[in-house]
């Protein structure tokens, strides 16, 4: 079974990390007419490769502890894995407001996180239909 939660833990990771992203675009594209706005976000393939070797490696983010009163440093926790430090983009073309915001680029960004968290959600289902039929003929 640790192989099974292993790849579960894996794409639900990528698909956190996918709705995460959507939120940041999403916060981009609310903002494209805010004057001094700066548009953000950040790299999925390392944020993905980071949590996954924080999971494998069994490192949660958080210290371990002897004693329930110790504390934990700011920014140790799982989620913090799964909310990456964003980035500001750089600016494509100049605007007069200081909003650098590019609706074209952030739409295409947008239409393809989409289209991946769909994806992924597609392949899990189709993954849990596999793995529920295997179970279901053998036991019969």
């Amino acid at each position: 079974m640790s192989a099974l939660d292993n790849y579960f833990q894996t794409q639900q990771t990528a698909m956190r990390l996918r709705d995460y992203r959507q939120e940041v675009l999403s916060s981009n594209i609310a903002n494209a007419d805010t004057p001094q706005y700066k548009a953000r976000d950040f790299d999925f393939t390392s944020a993905f490769n980071s949590a996954l070797a924080a999971q494998q490696s069994g490192n949660s983010g958080a210290l371990k502890t002897t004693d329930s009163r110790h504390l934990q440093p700011a920014g140790s926790s799982a989620a913090d894995l799964l909310s990456p430090k964003l980035q500001y983009r750089s600016e494509v073309q100049p605007s007069i407001d200081g909003n650098t915001v590019d609706m074209t680029k952030e739409m295409r960004d947008f239409a393809d996180n989409t289209l991946r968290y769909e994806a992924a959600i597609t392949f899990m289902q189709n993954r849990m239909s596999t793995y529920r039929t295997a179970l279901t003929s053998s036991s019969s």
